[in-house]
């Protein structure tokens, strides 16, 4: 291991389970139950499998120790099953692993990163991006303890939260998952979150029904990677590595977080999940942490050396349990052989076993009685509703408001306009429903509200009435306008951005500019998983509101937006900026435009002064006008939708993780969607479609691909493909004419359904020129 890549555990800070986490008497079981175990019941506590990927029939054969659902999988294969289908699958699953050789039941694992976001009607809170901009750590502390009650309430004891990231490169794209780019509170989040979701430990007790296990995540440094890279390499110093990224680890511990979950990132080029001088010298052994240790999805096979199926280095660095959602028979089989041939010592593995056990007991998950939960009334409770409520209103950050336009006057008229009006997806983003949080609507969440629908019902209570219209039409001139706009969802590496500029679509600059001409008032409501720049859009709004990703509490941003009866807003603006807000679109914020901490409030009487509209970098798309799957990757300003039950995520066919697996749990398709762009030339010139992928599971039945509204059937290339072998397909862009595609005005350059079961490798989609001879496949009917 290189020098720069190995820690020296003196220079961290030091910190110590509670020792209320390891009672002698339990300690005792503990001894006794590994002596009787075999090699291969122990291997089994050492891997987790999602609910996609394995069956509680499969306890029969592996006694794995884990079960997750990722951000993709819903009960039986339905993403929007209820709290009592979810109880239902955990109980079917707890009850398989006990009638196993020996008996241990699983840790079931979920990833509540915003209240109980995978379940309808859950109360959604605002992504932490939102809550660092609250500043009010009893507020989060409450939060902890409704998520909990509502992860509890669906039978689920784990969630993987909170997220201690610190970011410093806002390109990153789960920059919203932080607090802050504040050490300092993201340490006092971390202890209040903990101790939020798993209640004060007690010697000799687990943790009350309402209580969940808390994951502290990602160890670490997963918000330093080199130009904001998810699952990148934070290239930087031991000093600045503990100072910047490590202050929240030892507040999660010392408040007793039972999990941390290892980061797919990398220190100096080690992987984190292969490096046993952070994970075992500092995290276990300076830091004192006695729970256990949880890779992320499949990150041991990303360490030198390991595949997915085979990585005893992750163990032996001090990993305890591997994430291996689909990969888990393979690893099973590997793991055992290596314990069995001394590659992992049987210390190592019995080391690991016991934390996996100590958080087991500590969760009231052993023993005759086990801890019940699953009382489903505690999802979206009428006072965890209205906690939410209180969230958004103070996650609020006002940057500008010229002329006191805000609070909305008792009586106005009022059109409520832009893509965020009335858009349950891009108020709630990524992690709601589906991991990318691209298809949840209002109906998912019957208990919440759009913020179009929100401000009208406050605005009439007022006296006053509102039009909610996306494009902006309205009968009668209103007195002010909310326009209501900003980032659509993503998760993980989907937000990774190439810069910090806001592109306004065409007919929202229409929109703005036409209001602006007539004298109406404009409110600009900005809905974004990060600060972004935003000079002009700053320059023509008479008021502009950081409301970040609210959640399903609408109401929440009525409170602050729109007078009462007294001529007052319930609430005032007390939100502060988490992070500095950009001068430019380039990543550095040494010279920000607002710096972190700052806000407004209805007292404040400063006027706005211009902000710069030159972004500093080069905005031209001409780069990326061909370029639409790269190595897997969606680059920008392209974006992926799924429209359906689509789950993809990233694999390797030439290299790491350089493609992407789709597969089709349901007849749906997916979409590369961006801004309209002209490829008429590329047509003229007679270009090709060039796709580089491998069909891994084929499928009766048509596989339709569009460009621009075009439509082709892919069915017989599919049929002659070898399943698992890389394939290079080439389709003239005339091709997708004849059928119908309009290439002066490309906004989706890909389009592709399928029926169930097909499953796809996608390494690159893009248009390049050919002088090969090219037929066309059959056209869709």
């Amino acid at each position: 291991m290189a020098a720069e890549s190995t820690a020296n555990p003196a220079a961290w800070p030091s910190a110590a389970s509670p020792a209320q986490m390891r009672d002698a008497k339990v300690e005792a079981e503990i001894d006794a139950l590994i002596a009787r175990m075999t090699d291969a019941q122990k291997v089994g506590q050492l891997i987790q499998a999602d609910i996609s990927a394995v069956k509680p029939s499969d306890f029969s054969r592996y006694p794995l120790g884990s079960v997750l659902a990722g951000g993709n999988s819903g009960p039986y294969g339905n993403e929007r099953a209820s709290a009592a289908k979810w109880a239902k699958l955990v109980a079917q699953f707890r009850n398989a692993s006990r009638k196993t050789g020996a008996a241990i039941p699983i840790l079931f694992g979920v990833d509540a990163v915003h209240g109980h976001s995978n379940l309808p009607n859950a109360t959604i809170f605002p992504h932490n991006i939102g809550l660092g901009a609250a500043r009010d750590v009893d507020l989060l502390q409450r939060i902890g303890t409704a998520t909990a009650a509502e992860i509890s309430g669906s039978g689920i004891e784990w969630t993987f939260a909170p997220t201690l990231a610190v970011p410093q490169d806002l390109r990153w794209g789960r920059t919203y998952e932080g607090y802050s780019s504040d050490p300092a509170l993201v340490a006092q989040y971390a202890k209040a979150m903990t101790i939020g979701l798993q209640g004060t430990l007690v010697a000799g007790q687990p943790l009350a029904a309402q209580n969940v296990a808390a994951t502290a995540k990602h160890f670490l440094a997963d918000g330093g990677t080199a130009d904001g890279r998810d699952q990148g390499d934070a290239q930087i110093g031991e000093a600045e590595l503990i100072a910047k990224h490590a202050q929240g680890y030892p507040a999660a511990i010392d408040a007793g977080a039972l999990t941390v979950m290892a980061s797919f990132s990398s220190w100096n080029g080690i992987k984190h999940h292969g490096n046993r001088s952070l994970l075992t010298d500092v995290l276990k052994e300076r830091m004192g942490f006695s729970g256990l240790v949880v890779g992320d999805w499949n990150g041991h096979g990303q360490v030198a050396g390991c595949s997915p199926t085979d990585c005893p280095d992750a163990i032996n660095a001090g990993l305890d349990l591997f994430m291996a959602p689909d990969s888990w028979r393979g690893l099973y089989k590997n793991t055992l052989k290596a314990a069995r041939d001394g590659r992992i010592p049987m210390s190592r593995i019995d080391d690991a076993v016991r934390r996996i056990l100590r958080v087991k007991f500590k969760l009231g998950l052993m023993g005759d009685t086990l801890t019940k939960r699953g009382d489903t009334s505690m999802i979206g409770s009428a006072a965890h509703l209205e906690l939410a409520r209180e969230a958004v209103s103070k996650s609020l950050v006002l940057l500008k408001n010229d002329n006191a336009i805000l609070p909305v006057r008792n009586g106005s008229r009022v059109l409520i306009a832009g893509s965020g009006a009335d858009n349950m997806a891009m108020q709630a983003g990524g992690w709601t429903i589906s991991w990318q949080g691209t298809d949840t609507k209002a109906a998912d969440f019957t208990n919440g509200q759009t913020i179009g629908r929100a401000l009208s019902e406050a605005i009439a209570s007022g006296g006053g009435s509102a039009t909610i219209s996306a494009p902006g039409v309205f009968d009668t001139k209103p007195d002010v306008a909310v326009i209501v706009l900003g980032e659509k969802p993503y998760a993980e590496f989907e937000g990774d951005v190439p810069d910090l500029a806001y592109r306004t679509s065409a007919n929202e600059q229409a929109l703005i500019a036409r209001l602006k001409s007539q004298n109406i008032p404009v409110v600009v409501l900005f809905l974004s998983g990060r600060p972004m720049f935003t000079g002009k859009l700053l320059n023509q709004a008479d008021a502009f509101v950081a409301a970040w990703l609210p959640g399903t509490q609408g109401r929440g941003i009525a409170d602050v937006l729109i007078a009462g009866p007294n001529g007052k807003s319930p609430r005032d603006f007390t939100g502060r900026l988490p992070f500095a807000w950009p001068d430019d679109a380039r990543a550095s914020l040494e010279k920000p435009l607002f710096p972190v901490g700052y806000g407004l409030d209805y007292s404040s009487t400063a006027k706005f002064v211009p902000a710069n509209e030159d972004p500093r970098v080069d905005l031209s798309m001409m780069s990326q006008t061909t370029n639409y799957i790269l190595r897997g990757k969606i680059p920008a300003p392209w974006h992926l939708d799924i429209n359906g039950s689509v789950s993809t995520r990233a694999v390797d066919l030439t290299a790491q993780e350089d493609a992407r697996q789709f597969t089709w749990n349901a007849k749906s398709e997916f979409a590369i969607n961006g801004p309209a762009i002209n490829l008429s030339s590329q047509l003229a010139k007679g270009w090709v479609l060039a796709i580089d992928w491998r069909i891994d599971t084929q499928v009766k039945g048509p596989v339709i691909l569009s460009v621009s509204g075009g439509s082709l059937n892919l069915q017989g290339i599919i049929t002659a493909s070898t399943p698992g072998t890389r394939i290079q397909t080439r389709i003239p862009l005339r091709c997708f004419a004849d059928a119908g595609a309009k290439f002066a005005s490309v906004g989706s350059p890909i389009r592709m359904q399928a029926p169930k079961g097909l499953v796809a490798t996608i390494r690159t989609v893009h248009i390049e020129e050919t002088k090969e001879s090219v037929t066309c496949p059959g056209k869709a009917r």
